[in-house]
């Protein structure tokens, strides 16, 4: 029986959902979403804050800061009330209201950008404003979460080796692409790993991540409008970019078989299907990273009204189409055998 003191203590590693019973294919969803934090950014958190601490950047007194679309803050908000630090999430107005409010009852000031910058979007507008508090406070900690390589060191020494434990002959590896800290960690990985692994990058069209034009994007997690300093592109076999429209159609797929998801993860089962398409002949072993769960999505892609706005009626009335990704081929061009 286990027993924590501490809420980072506890994170379910192990557990993962095979969708050919929903999508008729054979994929393996990697569930991250089993902490008292929901996602999978509980690991990139602990591991920045501890590191802080080690360093003597963090200290009695300090408040933190960081930028974030929802899921790392809500990570940080967690481990700062265990610890006795004040936080301050900066965010903008596309973060879902309930996560706006899990941070709050957690204690933490939560600061929403209204308006992006011209030219960097609501990103660099939230960076703006971080380094700017930053400059006129020295009490004021960033833990930088887009430069922290502690970002991609904790999956790199926790995330791919669980997996790789559990799937040791594992082909195909599926990672959504938000600040890259998951996917760098786990691509850096299996590139020392004894057998090749293809590592298939997941990105939001409307994101320049890859160098795509930028574009609205409503649905917080995955994608960026400033090019993450943590990617380097070596590592990566294929990048898949999915249409919003595709990420609300798998997590209403998914609901409808009893798994609520959110949107990072529809996004990934949207383009990890979509290349399952185009090369499975049914003996590859496939991962794909579940960030986190849906409760926080409630009043976005699973509230119709917002999503028939958004993006009209079609959208919800073919939840049950395969997805139609975008491919574009990276490094290595033979899939793994």
């Amino acid at each position: 029986m286990p027993v924590i003191s501490v809420p980072q203590a506890f994170n379910e590693d192990e557990l993962y959902v095979d969708l050919r019973r929903i999508y008729g294919r054979s994929l393996f969803l990697k569930c991250e979403g089993f902490n008292f934090a929901g996602s999978i950014k509980l690991k990139a958190a602990s591991e920045m804050v501890e590191a802080a601490e080690r360093d003597g950047l963090l200290r009695p007194g300090s408040i933190l800061i960081e930028s974030s679309s929802g899921n790392l803050g809500v990570a940080l908000s967690m481990i700062a009330a265990s610890k006795g630090y004040r936080f301050m999430c900066v965010t903008d107005s596309r973060c879902n209201l309930s996560t706006r409010w899990l941070m709050e009852a957690l204690g933490s000031q939560v600061h929403v950008i209204t308006e992006p910058d011209v030219h960097s979007g609501f990103l660099g507008a939230r960076l703006t404003f971080v380094r700017a508090l930053c400059a006129s406070d020295p009490r004021y900690v960033w833990l930088n979460q887009y430069t922290n390589e502690d970002n991609w060191k904790a999956h790199y020494r926790r995330t791919a080796p669980a997996i790789a434990r559990e799937f040791p002959r594992l082909d195909v590896l599926f990672v959504g692409a938000g600040t890259t800290g998951t996917l760098m960690g786990c691509a850096r990985f299996f590139k020392e790993w004894h057998r090749p692994v293809r590592i298939v990058a997941i990105d939001s069209v409307g994101s320049v991540t890859f160098g795509g034009a930028p574009g609205r994007r409503m649905i917080p997690g995955l994608g960026t409008s400033v090019p993450p300093p943590l990617l380097d592109e070596a590592y990566i076999d294929e990048v898949i970019q999915v249409e919003e429209a595709d990420t609300i159609r798998a997590c209403r797929r998914l609901a409808r078989s009893g798994f609520l998801f959110g949107g990072s993860t529809g996004t990934a089962v949207s383009g990890a299907m979509s290349w399952l398409a185009q090369h499975d002949e049914g003996d590859l072993t496939a991962v794909a990273i579940a960030p986190d769960l849906g409760e926080r999505y409630l009043d976005t892609i699973y509230q119709s009204n917002w999503v028939h706005d958004l993006y009209g009626e079609d959208v919800l009335a073919t939840a049950d189409e395969m997805p139609t990704g975008t491919r574009s081929t990276r490094a290595r061009e033979q899939i793994p055998g």
